[in-house]
This record gives structure tokens, sequence and C-alpha cells, in this order.
């Protein structure tokens, strides 16, 4: 069995992004994100306040739930 140097990274594939159904943190509805850090839909993203950095309102999901 071979052996590798203890100093030799170990070689890995990289990680593809595959897009998954995602409940959007802002709205709670669901969408295909495109990526694994997708977590607002894009409706949300489109919106002013998103755009405008905001602050979510007293009625957001998330607040006290």
């Amino acid at each position: 069995m071979p052996t590798t140097p203890a100093n030799e990274i170990p070689f890995e594939e990289p990680r593809v992004d595959v897009p998954k159904v995602r409940r959007c943190l802002r709205c709670e509805v669901t969408f295909q994100s495109q990526w694994a850090g997708e977590r607002i839909c894009p409706r949300c993203k489109s919106s002013n306040t998103w755009r405008n950095g905001s602050p979510l309102g007293s009625g957001a999901s998330g607040a006290g739930n």
C-alpha cells in the first residue's frame, strides 16, 4: 500500500453547487436556490426593502416564532 508524505495534502474533488428547493428566510416561500448559500428568494431580493438594506419589520418571519 503506497504512503504519502506527512506534509502532502490529499486531493479532494471541488464541491459542485447543486440547485435545491429551499425555504426563503424572509417570506418562507419555497424556491429553487442555485447554490448552497442562496437563502433569500428572488422576489424578496428584488424588493425595495431588501435592496435598500432596511431591517425586517416586526411582523417578519422568525420574530418570536
